[in-house]
């Protein structure tokens, strides 16, 4: 049997992981830790932060033993469960698959960071007026969209329906 082409699925997937670490490394090389550069003044800003915590910083304050391992294994145990069950879920499912394949890309993204540096490096600073939305990366960009499709595809879009033979 000829060897096969991986699924869409796994190329988003790595696609996604290539792209945020790809990003992360620009970042690193041309930012320093807590500067920002203005891209669109009064909205949007590339500024590092290293987040310790978990999404959205949180935890990211709270200090206590192994917090990196901790969160590494959790951060790990989720994208196990996610992807025992993007193997699971049925072919005709494209939408809630690709969702699922950008959370993967996304989860994995971050993962490498938490293990090979203690931290996740975020740097997409949006914000307006006195208002600042959380720093974040492209990984956290992939899983929101991973999210918002999964929530699409629980509501039924895209999902062709058959007509019954009567």
């Amino acid at each position: 049997m000829a060897p096969r082409l991986p699924p869409l699925e796994l190329w988003i997937a790595a696609f996604i992981v290539l792209l945020d670490q790809a990003a992360k490394a620009v970042v690193r090389s041309a930012v320093d830790l807590h500067e920002s550069v203005v891209v669109i003044p009064g909205l949007f800003n590339l500024t590092r932060v290293h987040n310790t915590g978990a999404a959205f910083g949180m935890m990211d304050a709270a200090e206590f033993p192994f917090k990196t391992v901790v969160l590494a294994l959790v951060g790990a145990a989720a994208l196990v469960g996610l992807a025992v069950y993007a193997l699971r879920l049925p072919m005709d499912q494209q939408l809630a698959r690709i969702g699922l394949a950008l959370i993967l890309g996304g989860a994995a993204g971050n993962l490498i960071d938490r293990v090979s540096a203690g931290y996740v490096v975020d740097f997409v600073d949006v914000y307006w007026r006195g208002w600042h939305f959380w720093a974040f990366n492209v990984a956290d960009s992939a899983i929101t969209c991973g999210v918002a499709l999964m929530i699409l595809d629980l509501m039924g879009i895209g999902r062709h329906r058959v007509p019954r033979a009567v």
